[in-house]
């Protein structure tokens, strides 16, 4: 059941991000991306090898509707291959963690320190490989702050409204 859960959400904010948030360009300079929720609340019994297949199977997705050559699967990898690593930093009490992250299981300030982080690392790394100059590395930025600021308000919104 759960796992039918997480591929009905995978699905219905993938269709989101494709239709809605690719369509989206505030200032030519913010492109959230929310398809990111679906990886930062994976479940956490997976096997490490396993989050790092769905990371690249969302990201390859991502990267043919946006036509961007792979930066999104780099991006997912990366993210996905650190996760297990910054969920053993930020749950201090990791027996609380029955089954995915979420508000209800860290409570708010693990789960922002965890999402901030988390979105931000990977909308660095999609910006950075999609410029791949450093001369342009002040729109980079400029693109990670206001891009990563929507994303992460949307997932804890997201979870907040999930578990109220």
């Amino acid at each position: 059941m759960e796992w039918t859960k997480q591929i009905g959400r995978y699905l219905l904010i993938m269709v989101f991000q494709v239709l809605l948030f690719d369509q989206l360009q505030l200032w030519g300079a913010c492109h959230p991306y929310i398809y990111v929720l679906c990886l930062l609340m994976m479940p956490i019994t997976l096997p490490h090898s396993a989050d790092m297949l769905i990371g690249a199977f969302a990201g390859f997705i991502m990267d043919i509707f946006c036509n961007s050559l792979g930066v999104h699967m780099a991006a997912c990898i990366l993210l996905m291959y650190i996760r297990p690593y910054l969920i053993g930093v930020i749950v201090n009490d990791k027996d609380r963690l029955n089954e995915q992250i979420s508000l209800h299981a860290i409570g708010m300030e693990a789960l922002l320190k965890y999402t901030v982080i988390m979105v931000l690392i990977h909308h660095l790394t999609v910006f950075s490989l999609a410029a791949w100059s450093w001369s342009h590395m002040g729109f980079v930025l400029l693109e990670t702050i206001v891009s990563s600021t929507i994303t992460i308000l949307i997932v804890i919104g997201y979870n907040v409204l999930r578990y109220k």
